[in-house]
């Protein structure tokens, strides 16, 4: 089965060390992640020990894992459940001691060696604790390191723990985790500008207006505020995300698309992003957020961000990058539109709309249903010339391979099990993006007041103008490729 499998070849015989294993993510994403992956043949040799503050024995560890399945992966047969329960074990209480010892449990019965994989589902401020015990369990030579974000708060933080980190791992066996970039249709931007022809060649200052990447939420922070309170949307999502995903957009073609040609591509990006001036950005807070359990009543932490920012090379120099993402927006939605210039001059008659619907854009949607679209001008049948917005639309729902998509942290995973580091970033990466952030953080603007359930505050549209946010778009999605092709 794993042979012909779309992903290619199966991850090597792992040991997943799970921190955190009795957490929100490991219950709504690894665990059922980590079956998925073993039942797809993509993982087929994989033992997976948990440990996690709270008391559990094996037993009871299992019991928790069977009721995360049973919810979020639904369609798990009981077969499948048993063969994946063989290889859950229990480490109590964390301790260099009881992990050494589980691990050697779950590997007793292996015929070969094990490639050990820890994941660090834990808050940042324990990530060192966990390093250091899995130095104090002789767990660290020959294994890697999943770490999740955020990676620091500022440069000095970002160096003073990428330092310590690199006191007992190498950088080759760190894998700091971004699950945006985990997502089919990150990927697919690589595919759509270095697989075709067509669009390459348009690809730069002398083409393209500007480029927008749109992370709106709906969710608030579900009893996450403590954590927010010290954190903000920019350093929780923008320096993770939304960076990391600008850089797919505006790298140069790597010289091979192997892990370390990608990483120095997408690390140029970073090199030639200017600083982020404070008045390149709007902050915002939903109203109510002051009054939620564990934030300060008078906190100047933001729930939302927008900015704009340039990346000053020779392919990009002028063309502004727009960023925007926030809690308890009017829709969740996760697109990068592309804005391509408009023509210098119109030969099309008064009346005709030209230039009535903004320039032709290109939309990569990021959401779990990989989807793209391309909107254009056309014009309308009839007598009289009449232009209308058409556009052409892809959907991954719509062909064969449908049933192929990874899930993101399924892919994350099994990419960290065989060492590539492509959907990663680096230490000096990270580092880039908190010295470009220095002057905001040192200086950040006010935070401006929004409702739930709008577009976030009034500045935004400063922020852009002339030009306007392509969210909230004004043609839907099709949901299939029968209905209205003008849609």
């Amino acid at each position: 089965m794993a042979s012909a499998h779309p992903h290619g070849t199966p991850g090597p015989p792992t040991t997943v060390v799970l921190f955190g294993a009795t957490g929100d993510l490991s219950r709504r994403k690894l665990l059922p992640g980590l079956l998925h992956l073993q039942r797809s043949g993509l993982l087929p040799d994989v033992r997976v020990v948990g440990t996690s503050l709270e008391e559990h024995t094996r037993e009871t560890f299992v019991e928790f894992a069977h009721a995360a399945i049973k919810q979020f992966a639904p369609d798990v047969t009981e077969r499948e459940w048993d063969d994946f329960a063989t290889c859950l074990y229990w480490a109590p209480g964390s301790t260099a001691d009881s992990l050494r010892a589980a691990v050697a449990d779950a590997e007793s019965a292996c015929t070969g060696p094990q490639r050990r994989l820890h994941y660090l589902s834990v808050p940042p401020k324990a990530a060192m604790a966990v390093i250091h015990t899995l130095r104090d369990a002789d767990l660290v030579e020959g294994s890697r390191v999943i770490m999740e974000k955020p990676f620091g708060t500022d440069l000095a933080s970002a160096k003073e723990l990428n330092s310590a980190v690199h006191e007992v791992f190498d950088e080759s066996q760190v894998f700091r985790i971004d699950h945006f970039l985990g997502k089919e249709a990150a990927l697919n931007i690589l595919a759509f500008r270095f697989a075709n022809g067509l669009f390459e060649p348009v690809w730069n200052r002398n083409m393209i207006d500007h480029v927008q990447i749109d992370v709106p939420e709906q969710l608030g922070l579900e009893q996450r505020a403590s954590f927010y309170e010290s954190t903000g949307a920019y350093r929780d999502m923008v320096v993770t995300h939304l960076f990391q995903v600008l850089a797919f957009t505006a790298m140069e073609a790597p010289t091979a698309l192997d892990p370390q040609s990608i990483t120095e591509e997408k690390f140029k990006v970073f090199r030639s992003m200017l600083p982020i001036h404070p008045e390149d950005v709007v902050r915002g807070q939903y109203l109510g957020y002051r009054e939620e359990a564990g934030v300060d009543p008078e906190s100047e932490t933001e729930t939302f961000i927008a900015l704009r920012c340039f990346v000053d090379n020779w392919r990009w120099a002028g063309v502004p990058f727009y960023l925007r993402t926030g809690k308890k927006l009017a829709q969740g939605q996760r697109i990068i539109s592309v804005a391509f210039k408009e023509p210098p001059k119109s030969m099309f008659p008064e009346g005709s709309g030209i230039g009535q619907h903004g320039p032709d854009h290109l939309t990569f949607d990021l959401a779990d249903q990989a989807r793209m679209s391309l909107s254009f001008y056309g014009k309308r049948p009839g007598p009289g010339f009449r232009l209308d917005k058409l556009s052409m639309q892809f959907s991954v729902e719509d062909t064969g391979w449908a049933g192929s998509v990874l899930e993101a942290y399924e892919r994350l995973i099994l990419e960290a099990t065989k060492g590539n580091h492509t959907l990663f970033t680096t230490a000096e990466g990270v580092e880039r993006l908190w010295e470009i952030s220095t002057a905001l953080l040192e200086d950040p603007p006010p935070v401006r007041p929004y409702e739930p359930g709008s577009w976030g505050p009034n500045q935004i549209h400063q922020l852009i103008a002339p030009r306007g946010w392509r969210l909230p778009f004004e043609r839907k999605w099709r949901d299939k490729p029968s209905q209205d092709p003008l849609a």
